[in-house]
């Protein structure tokens, strides 16, 4: 799939919502103002829509959606499987529709109310999934708790610290206080505040988990030749992945020899395989930042660094603007806000046509990945 792909199409608008905890408007009010402000970006009319991806968790629907905004006929539709691992993959699906005449533009999206809605595990009500069953009745009710005990794990394997799990969320919040549209603009975060924060589930605390967050993000995808005639500088999708190991199980992976060995390992295999880059041509990257956690195994499955390396990897200022690897210039999920990872994927579009509020001075090429522990997905943008 990936020498198929390789470049031959582009993202070539972005638009977004404001972000808060809290805002008024339906989910799909929300989502279709993301979808208009990325064709206006891209300078295309919606009418000439006929492609959409999205999640699976999306409640949003196709049919409403592509009458809201006034959407021709539509040739391709398809929904990733996911939350937080869905997000590079709705890309993927277009790319994979444009380049093959299935269709010729295509938006994907994301409109979520996580902020002002329920919480899924909260409704005891409903029936556990099989996994579920093997996990919940023992206290690993929230995504946190499932993260936290992977974190021990590491920790224990590699001697990670807590300091390693605060570099992340300060490089993240550091970006977020350069960007206004995020929720953590002008609101800093010290070493301090981050040892005392209260406990979310031991090793996590407060600032090692994502925000709660109203809005929504949607990008438009198009042929590499046509994105050279759009408003925008054009981002090419160099190279895509989608990664479900053998045995995976959601978030803990406990039925492989190596539960620390997750999805991105399999997402970066192919990823790699079909690019004409590898990890030290990544400029910046913009990496699924649900839990800290994710960060130093993330780092470690798409090759940064060597196995066990990625808590040292975060030292000495590597994450910040300058350093090794520029992490989620934008301030990602913990500091921006948590809209299932589609924010990671325009800031990379932002940092490769130069126009993002943290630039990395000459930034070409970047790496954007879903999230770690689930069935996950990955880009590679240049521009």
């Amino acid at each position: 799939m990936g020498a198929t792909l390789k470049d031959a199409t582009a993202i070539a608008g972005i638009g977004q919502t404001p972000f808060a905890r809290q805002l008024p408007e339906s989910e799909k009010t929300l989502a279709c103002r993301a979808i208009v402000a990325a064709l206006d970006d891209a300078g295309i009319a919606p009418s000439e829509v006929d492609a959409f991806a999205s999640y699976t968790m999306e409640e949003t629907d196709e049919v409403e959606i592509a009458k809201a905004i006034g959407a021709g006929d539509l040739t391709h539709f398809s929904k990733v499987g996911f939350g937080g691992g869905g997000s590079c993959a709705t890309v993927a699906h277009l790319a994979a529709a444009i380049a093959t005449g299935q269709a010729s533009v295509g938006v994907a999206w994301r409109s979520r109310k996580r902020g002002s809605g329920p919480r899924p595990w909260k409704n005891t009500r409903v029936q556990l999934p099989t996994p579920g069953q093997w996990t919940r009745p023992f206290g690993l009710l929230r995504p946190a708790d499932e993260i936290g005990m992977l974190a021990r794990r590491y920790m224990h394997e590699y001697g990670a610290t807590r300091d390693h799990l605060f570099n992340v969320a300060l490089a993240c919040r550091n970006r977020a206080n350069q960007n206004p549209a995020a929720i953590m603009y002008e609101r800093p975060l010290t070493r301090e505040m981050y040892m005392t924060a209260r406990w979310i589930s031991e090793p996590l605390c407060l600032f090692d988990n994502c925000l709660e967050t109203d809005g929504a993000l949607a990008c438009v995808v198009v042929s590499a030749e046509r994105a050279r005639d759009c408003r925008q500088r054009p981002v090419y999708v160099h190279s895509a992945a989608q990664g479900l190991p053998a045995q995976h199980h959601g978030m803990v992976n406990y039925w492989t020899d190596d539960p620390l060995t997750g999805p991105a390992w399999t997402a970066a295999r192919h990823l790699w395989k079909g690019a004409d880059l590898g990890p030290q041509d990544v400029d910046v990257a913009q990496i699924y930042d649900a839990f800290t956690p994710l960060i130093p195994l993330s780092l470690e499955g798409y090759g940064f660094c060597g196995r066990g390396e990625g808590a040292a990897f975060t030292e000495g200022g590597a994450l910040e603007i300058g350093g090794r690897l520029p992490l989620n210039t934008g301030g990602g999920g913990l500091s921006e806000a948590y809209v299932h990872g589609f924010n990671l994927i325009n800031e990379g579009v932002k940092q490769l046509r130069g126009t993002s509020t943290a630039q990395v001075p000459g930034a070409a090429t970047c790496l954007v990945t879903a999230g770690e522990g689930v069935p996950t997905s990955a880009l590679l943008l240049r521009s």
